[in-house]
């Protein structure tokens, strides 16, 4: 028996990194999986910032597979690095509307139909850019602080449903979001420097993510609601770094 044996679940930005690796271990784990994405390599093509696309992902999966009891909102973008005097409002919309909308929809639409089956897991993924700064640009740091703040806000709502929501903040993972920063290192024969500001003093690997989806969609995590679990190899009890900006920006 696997630890998610007979659940039916759905995981977002499932065509590579985090969102594919937790597909496969979910799936090793005995759920039945959707996965979705904007790109090639999901089962299904999903704009998980789209209210349309996500409420029709959630009735198809429901139809055809018989129920949901996990949604695994893990779908997001960058954003790059950029300053906050550099980016346009339009920047900031599509980011907030993919990494935080994203869930949003996600928990409004999938909420009903684990009410319904008892309860569920619905798992957002955030960041420790969200927790501080130094991690990230500012609007996706922004909207991963926003994120934190939605699943508790989402779990005293959905006080009594049975169904428990969730964010994992990973640290640095290579996936193809940070791609450009681990060729960069290995470009520059500084690959040995990758996650060195954490106590671990190494990058993360998508599967440890994964890891830590497959605990709070299983059962183990039973009693675990309205929590960030940090997956960062230490960074974010520090935070050791800062990004200066010419002070004529402001």
């Amino acid at each position: 028996m696997g630890r998610l044996s007979g659940k039916i679940a759905i995981v977002t930005g499932a065509a590579s990194g985090i969102g594919k690796a937790s597909v496969e271990l979910f799936r090793s784990e005995g759920a039945t999986v959707v996965g979705a994405d904007v790109s090639d390599g999901a089962d299904v093509r999903c704009d998980a910032g789209d209210e349309d696309q996500v409420k029709r992902l959630i009735e198809g999966v429901i139809a055809e597979r018989g129920g949901l009891d996990i949604f695994f909102a893990n779908a997001g973008v960058s954003g790059g690095f950029a300053s906050i005097s550099e980016q346009s409002a339009a920047d900031w919309a599509e980011i907030l509307r993919i990494n935080l909308i994203g869930p949003f929809l996600a928990i409004k639409y999938a909420a009903p139909h684990l009410k319904a089956r008892g309860g569920g897991s619905i798992i957002c993924t955030a960041s420790v850019a969200g927790l501080r700064s130094g991690a990230g640009g500012a609007a996706y740091s922004a909207s991963k602080a926003g994120v934190i703040n939605l699943v508790q806000t989402a779990a005293q709502q959905l006080s009594g449903t049975g169904v428990r929501v969730n964010a994992i903040c990973p640290g640095l993972i290579e996936t193809g979001m940070t791609k450009p920063i681990y060729d960069m290192a290995r470009e520059r024969n500084q690959e040995s420097r990758i996650g060195e500001l954490n106590p671990l003093q190494r990058g993360g690997e998508p599967t440890e993510i994964a890891n830590a989806a497959l605990f709070l969609a299983s059962d183990e995590a039973s009693y675990v609601n309205g929590q960030a679990l940090v997956v960062d190899g230490g960074l974010a009890s520090s935070h050791p770094t800062t990004r200066r900006f010419d002070v004529r920006m402001l």
